[in-house]
């Protein structure tokens, strides 16, 4: 009798992993799945199902050959996974939907509320309490997501103390941090990087109790990016209601600004779990978007890393380089990581190397020319003027960029190369990207006073 296809699938990955990783004639690679086939059948006499054998015999192989057993030991629980993951398995919780949104309707009444009490001002003075609303309602929202996750990840006990302990000092921190009533750099520093060490937290909430889980953090990674799919397509709707609503009340002769206000404060934070939740129930569909934006967008990352690298060289003193351009080249920069980092996520770690991936070691190597030019305009500038917390954080910065997308570009060219496999690749990814959030948390907490407010 037949193998299923997806059985046939994989035994032509494992066939080419080992045609990948060593020098084998094609008699003794016949002669090797011949064998393979024959435990499967076996197998399958014995009573197991087609995808149950071929693990098994796998498994076997795997202890008389040193490569089938690197792939046993690197892809048996992605196999797993491919071969016998149903809905009928993992049936979705019918509670999930009502959680979310409760969740999402707790978040915005939660803002609503913050808005209203800081808008009194108080000791802090009504300039500081605004100040202070900006930085923490991104927090606000984020730890309601972070609740979300550890209802459905059940983690220990310990871990959701953990969490909900860290959720509250960071908070605590940015409202009680005495900033002045004229907000300065190291304000706007705080509002944007608050965020960032806010998601590595719902990072370790979607994690559950496998914080330092490779697989766990490269599903987080893909979460990522399909959260923002989602959020974007529901600000897109929202923002054309919302719009024809003011429409309609204005040319009713009525005020539209107050209730839009309030429907604002409501259901942005209830789109950010609804569009999680979203993510969670609609995985599969969403994945097959994620490697066509990658390709669509590969290419043209890299136009403009080449235009960018002409307009710097070209640009005179880099001491006189423009900080807003140097600002747009870190947003293009970090962009370049995004792309590199889907891609990573959404390819098959069994497909042998391709031109897409040369195409991905052109960008990432024009990436850090670029990267490295502008490294040397930021000292240049600090050499000159001095230092402050926005050269300081973008040095930083533009620091682990480097170094995350250097040793990349060395793992795809030895990958290339066939001198490594691709799960060097996901590990050293997942292995430096908890790096982010904890520079995103030194510059908000420890920047406003090593720089002194300013």
């Amino acid at each position: 009798m037949a193998l299923r296809a997806e059985v046939e699938e994989q035994i032509g990955q494992w066939r080419g992993y080992l045609q990948h990783h060593r020098a084998i004639a094609v008699a003794d690679l016949d002669e090797l799945e011949d064998h393979l086939r024959a435990q499967i059948d076996d197998l399958r006499s014995a009573g197991l199902a087609d995808d149950e054998a071929f693990l098994v015999a796998i498994r076997r192989m795997g202890g008389s050959d040193a490569i089938s057993r690197e792939f046993a030991r690197e892809h048996t629980e992605r196999m797993w996974k491919q071969l016998t993951a149903t809905a009928e398995d993992t049936p979705p919780d019918r509670r999930e939907p009502a959680v979310a949104v409760g969740l999402g309707a707790g978040a915005g009444v939660c803002v609503t509320l913050l808005i209203l009490v800081f808008s009194w001002g108080g000791p802090l003075g009504s300039a500081a309490a605004d100040h202070a609303l900006f930085r923490i309602l991104p927090l606000v929202v984020l730890a309601f997501l972070g609740a979300y996750f550890a209802w459905k990840r059940r983690p220990a006990p310990r871990a959701i103390a953990a969490l909900a302990i860290a959720f509250t000092l960071l908070a605590a921190a940015e409202v009680f941090t005495p900033f002045g009533a004229d907000a300065g750099a190291t304000h706007l520093l705080a509002v944007i990087h608050l965020p960032v060490a806010a998601w590595g937290l719902v990072g370790l909430a979607y994690a559950g109790g496998r914080w330092r889980d490779h697989t766990a953090r490269m599903d987080f990674v893909r979460f990522t990016g399909e959260f923002v799919v989602y959020f974007v397509l529901l600000a897109l709707g929202g923002g054309l209601l919302i719009g024809l609503t003011s429409a309609v009340l204005s040319l009713a002769g009525t005020d539209p600004t107050t209730p839009i206000e309030w429907i604002l404060r409501l259901c942005i934070p209830g789109a950010v779990l609804v569009a999680a939740w979203l993510v969670e129930a609609k995985q599969n569909v969403i994945e097959n978007i994620v490697p066509v934006l990658t390709r669509v967008f590969t290419p043209i990352a890299t136009l403009a890393l080449l235009w960018m690298l002409v307009a710097l060289a070209t640009a005179g003193p880099l001491a006189a380089v423009d900080r807003e351009l140097l600002i747009l080249m870190d947003g293009v920069l970090i962009l370049v990581l995004a792309l590199t980092l889907y891609t990573i996520s959404a390819r098959e770690a069994l497909a042998p190397a391709g031109a897409f991936d040369g195409l991905q070691l052109g960008m990432l190597v024009t990436a850090i020319a670029v990267d490295l030019i502008a490294l040397t305009a930021m000292i240049t500038r600090i050499a000159e003027f001095g230092v402050s917390a926005n050269k300081t954080a973008a040095l930083g910065l533009n620091l682990l960029l480097l170094v995350h997308l250097t040793w990349q570009a060395w793992l795809t060219l030895r990958f290339l190369r066939r001198r490594t496999g691709f799960a060097a690749l996901e590990r050293w990814q997942t292995s430096f990207l908890p790096l982010y959030p904890l520079w995103a948390a030194v510059v908000a907490l420890a920047f406003p006073f090593l720089f002194g407010f300013a």
